[in-house]
């Protein structure tokens, strides 16, 4: 399920043009191409921040939520967050590979949390986002 929404996500973004991947709808930092980075850094806090227990510096690219993990620099296409996101999977994948469902890590705001609740926590939240990405593409095309 969790890679289910992982592509739903990437779907909804998949082949806007690269403006219609930054346009900007609503009042925050949400755009179709901002939602996959900002999963990219949902992937990196739960399995190489928490699971690894590395420090950001560790990590392979952004791994802290908030405004900044959907922050997209000039020069990076779609195709790259794509790519980067993928990437980020795949990893994520490898990772928790290691580890029972039952594991736990500790959390700094969430506390002990298992493999199979970093597993639920990110089905929900792609899953949430990729339903923001299909509004803000329906929009996109509505506007054409």
């Amino acid at each position: 399920m969790l890679d289910r929404n992982r592509q739903a996500l990437i779907d909804t973004a998949r082949g806007l043009s690269e403006t219609d991947a930054r346009r900007r709808l609503v009042a925050s930092l949400t755009t179709p191409i901002g939602l996959i980075k900002h999963a990219a850094a949902a992937e990196r806090i739960w399995f190489q921040r928490t699971l690894l227990s590395l420090d950001e510096s560790a990590c392979d690219g952004h791994a802290t939520g908030g405004d900044g993990s959907f922050v997209v620099a000039d020069g990076e296409t779609l195709a790259d967050v794509i790519a980067e996101f993928e990437r980020a999977s795949g990893r994520s994948r490898v990772i928790a590979a290691d580890f029972e469902l039952d594991d736990t890590k500790a959390h700094p705001r969430a506390g002990d949390v298992s493999l199979r609740f970093i597993y639920l926590l990110l089905i929900e939240d792609f899953a949430r986002h990729a339903g923001h990405g299909d509004i803000l593409r329906e929009q996109i095309t509505a506007a054409r």
